[in-house]
């Protein structure tokens, strides 16, 4: 694609060779006719399970969609960070490929883009196990208390947010799960609305509940050091 396109759906993609030609049918049905110019970037994050190849033959068939392989398994927000490189969109929406997030729901988002630089989905009713549904409910408490921030689901997978949002973003490690409040630090808009959360079609979560807890709190307490240290200042006038 030699134009920019009005909207890059970037996914991150590990082991979810199920889920892949329903997930691209959903993208497809979603923004056909509603979206002058857009790609699909999706991002194969050093999968196991097949996803590679299923990603080449729906690559093959739709110039639409452009495919990212990372040279093994890096994490997600590595993963995003590529798809965000890779992308040439002035708007870029991110979602997840275990179809839990509504491609249709990004049109719920779309209203505020205009003047609202990041639209982000709060899940109003999580879909998991007691014990992920317990663990979802606790982060976004902890991560309210540790960094000040009064979002109510930072970490929901579906965004919505400019080109230069994402070309003021330095990420690390976790840093996905914190999108919102990067982005309020470099004095962006953000706004949260309300989005459906489907229940987990194939397969199961790729994460341990300890161990996402553990590493949500200790990346949280990151930010909050980012926020404090945050450069911040105007040009006077004249």
């Amino acid at each position: 694609m030699t134009e920019l396109t009005e909207l890059s759906v970037i996914v991150p993609v590990y082991n979810e060779a199920e889920s892949l030609p329903e997930l691209h049918l959903s993208i497809t049905e979603a923004l056909k006719d509603r979206v002058g110019r857009y790609e699909i970037v999706l991002v194969n994050d050093g999968s196991k399970d097949g996803s590679a190849t299923l990603l080449a033959a729906i690559a093959s068939k739709d110039p639409l969609v452009k495919v990212v392989h990372l040279e093994r398994n890096y994490g997600q927000t590595a993963a995003i960070w590529a798809g965000i490189k890779a992308s040439q969109g002035s708007l870029l929406a991110l979602m997840d490929a275990d179809l839990q997030t509504d491609p249709c729901d990004l049109f719920r988002l779309m209203p505020f883009i205009g003047r609202i630089d990041c639209v982000c989905g709060r899940r109003s009713e999580y879909q998991g196990g007691w014990n992920r549904k317990l663990t979802w409910r606790l982060s976004n408490r902890l991560r309210q208390w540790i960094t000040g921030d009064k979002l109510r689901d930072a970490g929901c997978p579906l965004k919505l947010f400019k080109r230069e949002v994402a070309d003021s973003l330095i990420l690390f490690r976790g840093m996905h799960r914190f999108l919102p409040i990067l982005a309020q630090m470099n004095g962006y808009s953000v706004i949260e609305v309300a989005v459906k959360h489907r229940k987990r079609k194939y397969g199961r979560s790729k994460y341990s509940v300890l161990r996402q807890l553990f590493a949500f709190v200790t990346d949280a307490m990151v930010v909050s050091q980012l926020k404090k240290r945050a450069l911040r200042y105007r040009i006077k006038d004249g």
